[in-house]
């Protein structure tokens, strides 16, 4: 049977932890879907069990692929096989993404429906300031998520998708970047920009287990959490600058939110799912 939703699960050197997180969408999600790893420059002998495509090129090997890279790698290779047009939408997780006992995809993917204006959808996290807001109500669209676990619906992926170069380099997310600081806000600016809206809800949780970064940097073959940090800020800020000559984040926001009030100023039928 077809089934609507792909999840891409992106593992470094972490299989059990990737195995775990395949389990557990297959257990609770898997009859409506398919679950593809992409290995981010993991070593051969620390390839989940469920390995889909290995990025195993000189460059990923050493410096691995991050959330950017590694998602628009699965979704070109699901492209370049032929199967990106078989799914409504796209679930994209980072291995340290932890879900609850229960279904997560499936009520993500009915409110993604029920709300049609929604490109991006994110579960909630307790940790979450966002989380306060959506006491009343159980979704509402935001300016800024976090890209721990993003359900994407193919309508609004193809509306800014490169179709001309499907890599790990530009497809969705904008790969120069390459640790992602402002990736986020880059593609939810991109989607209220396109007519489409990202949203939170707390039909769904997700925690972004940390601990793994923490403690295993080794094992991931990356930077400390400090020197992750800081050169996440630094890079991104980088990028920022050279690619939309704005001095800090704060412009950024100011940006993305432009777009945001734009949104409902064509759709005041919205206007209930508005900070």
């Amino acid at each position: 049977m077809k089934k609507p939703v792909a999840a891409i699960i992106l593992n470094r050197n972490l299989p059990d932890v990737t195995d775990s997180l395949y389990g557990h969408l297959k257990s609770f999600d898997g009859d409506i879907c398919d679950v593809y790893v992409v290995e981010a420059g993991s070593d051969k002998d620390k390839l989940s069990k469920s390995c889909t495509w290995h990025a195993d090129w000189p460059e990923a090997m050493i410096n691995g692929l991050r959330y950017s890279r590694g998602m628009n790698y699965g979704l070109s290779q699901l492209y370049k096989e032929n199967k990106f047009s078989e799914y409504e939408a796209f679930f994209l997780l980072t291995n340290d993404s932890e879900l609850r006992e229960q279904p997560t995809v499936e009520p993500l993917l009915n409110t993604m429906n029920e709300i049609g204006k929604i490109g991006i959808l994110s579960p909630c996290s307790e940790f979450w300031g966002e989380k306060q807001l959506l006491e009343e109500v159980s979704t509402k669209f935001f300016w800024f998520i976090h890209n721990t676990a993003y359900l994407l619906k193919r309508e609004f992926v193809e509306s800014i998708y490169n179709i001309e170069n499907p890599s790990f380099e530009d497809f969705v997310f904008d790969g120069s970047n390459f640790r992602g600081y402002g990736s986020e806000m880059e593609l939810i600016a991109k989607a209220y920009a396109n007519d489409w809206a990202a949203a939170i809800s707390k039909i769904a949780w997700v925690e972004e287990n940390e601990s793994y970064l923490r403690k295993s940097a080794n094992t991931i073959k990356t930077e400390s959490y400090s020197e992750n940090i800081k050169l996440y800020l630094d890079e991104g800020s980088q990028w920022m600058r050279k690619k939309y000559g704005f001095n800090s984040r704060w412009s950024m926001i100011q940006y993305v939110k432009s777009f945001y009030e734009g949104f409902f100023h064509y759709h005041p039928e919205y206007l209930k799912f508005k900070i």
